[in-house]
């Protein structure tokens, strides 16, 4: 079984190594290592919207979706970044209904879930090994 690390969203920043593409960096809670992820400009957006509690007029795609769940009386338990193939980065988020012991497991990208996770107050964990083959515990320069 895969060992989890729960992070949390250290900030947002461009990489020149990335064509100045933003990139979601993520810090390990009980530790320093960091793992940078490339992310697109849109979801840049909608991460920082969600970490400087801006409420927008209309819900925004990742609103929706919260408000789904919400209206589903469903909540989103974790997120898990959960694979790294080909340099691109795999994530589930994991649903619950209270009282219930089934568990919903939906695939999505890694910036999407953790700016529903954010939205959600719900922790984002990544495997270990994810930090171990892309982390390397230094911040892109």
């Amino acid at each position: 079984m895969t060992n989890l690390i729960e992070v949390q969203v250290e900030r947002l920043a461009l990489g020149e190594s990335t064509g100045e593409a933003p990139i979601v960096l993520l810090r390990e809670k009980s530790g320093g290592r960091v793992l940078p992820i490339v992310i697109g400009f849109v979801e840049a957006q909608s991460i920082l919207i969600a970490l400087e509690r801006v409420i927008p007029p209309r819900p925004l795609t990742h609103d929706l979706i919260k408000n789904i769940v919400d209206t589903l009386n469903l909540k989103v338990d974790r997120v898990v970044i959960n694979d790294l193939k080909n340099n691109t980065f795999y994530a589930r988020i994991i649903l619950k209904r209270e009282g219930e012991s089934v568990i919903y497991s939906i695939d999505a990208r890694p910036s999407d879930s953790i700016a529903v996770a954010l939205r959600c107050g719900a922790p984002i964990f990544v495997a270990d090994f994810i930090f171990e083959r892309a982390g390397e515990g230094n911040e892109p320069v």
